[in-house]
């Protein structure tokens, strides 16, 4: 067990690490953080911070030296710095788990291997976008195979213009072309297991993405009992077959047949289990401290039915040529609601700024209010 009083290493300075090291202060950590790009929202929070890239050896060892256990709060982090650390301290998850879930094709293959559920696939690993597009069929969805997010490097075909776009655009790329899924839900699991195998999902969670970016998440998910049983089972089993220590998100299909789909692995807290900061018995970047530290894991239930909103940029309005901020009276008067605010000094069309959470005794009511105080935002 790595006891309170200790210093934990977490790579990547966003949001996520931000949070991560609320959580990890509130149990009595420390927290350093590695954020090549400069002074962040994480960094501004931790403890101690490293701005030096990641090609810098000399720094990244004396940032390994300097904790007990390292972790990451991102995907696309290169593996030369995973072996550098990874010889000096503990990092969890392992490199292992990273390598696949940061490389969709990877993630894919290692899906198909298991034998766990998801879309039909194809590998397009020299650029040629057409074949593979073949073998799946139309409509469908190529992506790269690295470094995509919200909605990043990706693009859904549905006709000759499509492919012929779609060839010049990932020309030379290694991507991944999958099946178009007609879901009636996307759902996800956040599930925490550690080193010693004990693991506790988190309630099933409900998302709507807008324009590719996640925008709302509802818990519990609006789906019957026997669907939510099976998506816990998969996520956990996932989480065990992988040999995750810390925490595993799970984003699926559910498809108008009741099938579920394994869309994505995210080896880190996630943005759809925001809601447990505010409505969880335990929060799921507490949970992830506990996982990597050896604690004991905490009670994963939601208190409350709870809605959670992504804030972006685009509700920053310009006037005569300056931002304005959002009016937040209408969300800080609601008593049921509650505000995080990312620390970013820049909004941006599509940036994440924030979220906010709302509470109510049934996730209609939530839903409601978390409607209306979105409107106000913008």
């Amino acid at each position: 067990m790595i006891a309170p009083g200790k210093a934990i290493g977490v790579l990547g300075g966003g949001q996520l690490g931000r949070m991560f090291t609320h959580a990890a202060q509130s149990l009595g950590y420390r927290v350093h953080i590695y954020e090549p790009s400069g002074p962040s929202p994480a960094g501004a929070a931790a403890d101690l911070e490293f701005n030096t890239p990641y090609d810098d050896l000399a720094s990244l060892e004396r940032f390994a030296r300097s904790v007990e256990v390292v972790t990451y709060e991102f995907e696309n982090i290169p593996v030369g710095p995973l072996e550098t650390i990874a010889r000096i301290v503990p990092l969890r998850p392992g490199a292992e788990v990273l390598g696949i879930c940061q490389n969709r094709q990877r993630e894919k293959a290692w899906l198909l291997a298991k034998g766990f559920p998801h879309a039909r696939y194809a590998e397009a690993l020299d650029g040629d976008i057409a074949a593979a597009v073949a073998r799946v069929g139309r409509p469908c969805v190529v992506k790269t195979a690295d470094f995509g997010y919200d909605g990043k490097g990706q693009m859904k075909i549905a006709d000759e213009a499509d492919l012929a776009r779609a060839a010049g655009l990932f020309q030379g790329r290694r991507c991944v072309v999958e099946r178009w899924i007609d879901f009636a839900r996307e759902l996800s699991v956040v599930c925490a297991r550690t080193e010693t195998g004990e693991v506790r999902a988190f309630p099933i969670a409900e998302n709507i993405h807008v324009r590719h970016i996640l925008d709302t998440t509802l818990v519990p998910a609006r789906i019957g009992p026997a669907t939510a049983r099976e998506a816990e089972r998969l996520a956990t089993a996932i989480a065990e077959r992988l040999g995750v220590v810390g925490l595993l998100a799970v984003e699926m299909f559910l498809t108008a047949s009741g099938e579920l789909l394994v869309n994505e692995l995210a080896p880190r807290p996630h943005n759809s289990g925001h809601w447990s900061i505010d409505a969880g018995e335990t929060s799921q970047f507490e949970q992830h401290v506990r996982a990597i530290c050896g604690l004991p894991l905490g009670p994963a239930a939601a208190r409350t039915p709870v809605v959670m909103v992504n804030i972006l940029g685009d509700a920053w309005k310009r006037k005569d040529g300056a931002l304005a901020e959002p009016d937040w009276l209408p969300l800080l008067s609601e008593p049921r609601a509650k505000l995080h605010l990312y620390g970013k000094p820049e909004p941006r069309p599509g940036r994440k700024m924030g979220h906010f959470t709302v509470q109510a005794p049934d996730l209609d009511s939530a839903l409601q209010r978390a409607t209306e105080l979105k409107t106000a935002l913008q």
